[in-house]
């Protein structure tokens, strides 16, 4: 094996992206299903391949139009805004700050729309789209892991991180402050900092 060869791997983004999924989810202690964890590297590497959305739109009037459109285009585009929302708040989260919407912002968004997504029983990922509704702060938790170990956001101002455990209640966000020397108050959890 030459040296280029033992520097870098060859695999599909799959493969990396379900390493580094399944990885996070153990040291999150997430318990996912098979199907659900199978569904996160999906989406991960399907956004290696999917073209920018420039559209500008923002995600609440998405959501307000597909709940209006109904049938397979409402579902569609519900997917759509839940696997955007889940990558944008998991992999960009510290991108968000000093931004009109921020992290909760797009955790409501993207629960709301898998939620919506799980009440269509006839679908096979129907129970997909539960799971992630129901722990979609963790699995938030889980891409952010997988975004810091692929060296895609950096966690160097703490006040950002406590604001985000302020609006998110993350436990990872919890746990990486007290890590730090940081006790998280939850008691001033709904008080403005100024």
């Amino acid at each position: 094996m030459s040296d280029t060869e033992a520097v870098f791997r060859r695999e599909s983004a799959v493969e990396y992206f379900k390493d580094l999924v399944d990885g996070a989810l153990e040291h999150q202690h997430v318990n996912a299903g098979e199907l659900t964890a199978f569904y996160v590297v999906h989406l991960l590497a399907g956004f290696l391949q999917r073209p920018a959305d420039n559209d500008g739109e923002p995600l609440a009037l998405k959501l307000a139009a597909a709940l209006e459109a109904g049938g397979l285009r409402q579902r569609t585009t519900l997917k759509q805004i839940g696997d955007l929302s889940l990558f944008i708040s998991g992999f960009f989260s510290d991108s968000l700050r000093r931004k009109l919407v921020d992290v909760d912002y797009y955790v409501s968004i993207g629960g709301y729309a898998y939620n919506t997504l799980s009440r269509h029983e006839s679908d096979t990922f129907s129970p997909v789209f539960a799971e992630l509704a129901e722990k979609f702060a963790a699995f938030v938790d889980v891409l952010s892991e997988v975004s810091e170990r692929t060296a895609c956001s950096s966690n160097a101002d703490l006040l950002r991180l406590y604001e985000k455990w302020l609006k998110t209640g993350s436990r990872r966000s919890g746990e990486l402050l007290v890590a730090r020397g940081i006790v998280p108050n939850s008691s001033i959890k709904n008080s403005r900092i100024q």
